[in-house]
């Protein structure tokens, strides 16, 4: 069962998280954005870099300056959150799983985005798409929930492939939350960003304490969780040295996809505290 007392204390701490929370979560509110059919606004000054077709040149002929056409869409932002259940995200050497961490994030925004009276979608993914429609109103939390504890991560994972699919699930911009160990090359992580490039984005990391720090020594049987292969190595000192370093050059590299489209990417082991999390990630 995943635990969610925790969504308790996001709701304790809900003055504290609203100052963050409301500069990511739209909510019903009228938010500007340019574009063909929208309503139109008002009028703002012109500065560079922002888009010159909007300009409106009557305007410009009459006073000598470049003013810009706004617009505004009532519309409500999105929440889109897919997790990993593929078997690499059933490790766990703490008290959580990988997927049961990710799980929790993933049900904690989306009870933030029912407290702002927006939309979320749930999904899991492993060698293939799997979404999950819950029910209306506030038992969407409940079901979603349920439907997480049931779920048993299995299968190798395919991150391209299934956000590929997921594509048709999204009508206007949304926030699209990834929750995955993100252990696959960069080059499929920068192909899903680039995909969903239009959108706001949200890479975030789960992994095992052991992944993270490989404090151990000796000599040990590694079990890949998706394809089963068993290889016996010796954990030295100088093993770990380059374990660790692979960890920091492949996370820098996702952080360096993420910065070219705009994306966040946030890395957290299964034992952080998950409060501190979201204010982290939503600061």
């Amino acid at each position: 069962m995943i635990d969610i007392s925790f969504l308790q204390q996001l709701n304790r701490f809900d003055v504290i998280m609203q100052k963050h929370v409301t500069s990511s979560f739209v909510g019903e509110r009228k938010a500007p954005f340019t574009g063909r059919g929208l309503i139109f606004k008002d009028y703002t000054i012109y500065t560079p870099g922002e888009d010159y077709r909007y300009i409106d040149w009557k305007v410009f002929a009459r006073t000598d300056k470049l003013f810009i056409r706004r617009f505004e869409e009532d519309r409500n932002l999105v929440l889109h959150c897919v997790i990993d259940a593929s078997a690499s995200m059933d490790f766990g050497s703490k008290k959580y799983k990988k997927f049961e961490f990710a799980s929790m994030i993933g049900l904690g925004f989306a009870s933030v985005a029912l407290r702002n009276n927006e939309r979320f979608v749930l999904s899991t993914f492993s060698d293939g798409l799997e979404p999950f429609r819950p029910k209306k109103g506030r038992r969407q939390l409940v079901t979603a929930h349920a439907y997480l504890s049931a779920k048993h991560p299995r299968g190798k994972s395919n991150l391209e492939e299934s956000m590929a699919r997921y594509k048709r699930f999204l009508g206007s911009k949304s926030m699209i939350v990834i929750l995955s160990d993100f252990l696959y090359p960069v080059e499929q992580i920068r192909n899903t960003l680039y995909r969903y490039r239009e959108h706001q984005i949200k890479l975030v990391q789960v992994l095992d304490p052991l992944e993270v720090d490989l404090n151990v020594e000796g000599d040990f049987k590694i079990s890949d969780m998706e394809s089963n292969d068993v290889m016996r190595t010796f954990i030295s000192p100088r093993l770990r040295s380059q374990y660790l370093q692979s960890m920091r050059t492949h996370n820098a590299a996702i952080m360096k996809a993420c910065n070219e489209v705009g994306a966040q990417f946030f890395s957290f082991p299964s034992d952080y505290p998950i409060f501190d999390a979201f204010y982290y990630m939503l600061r």
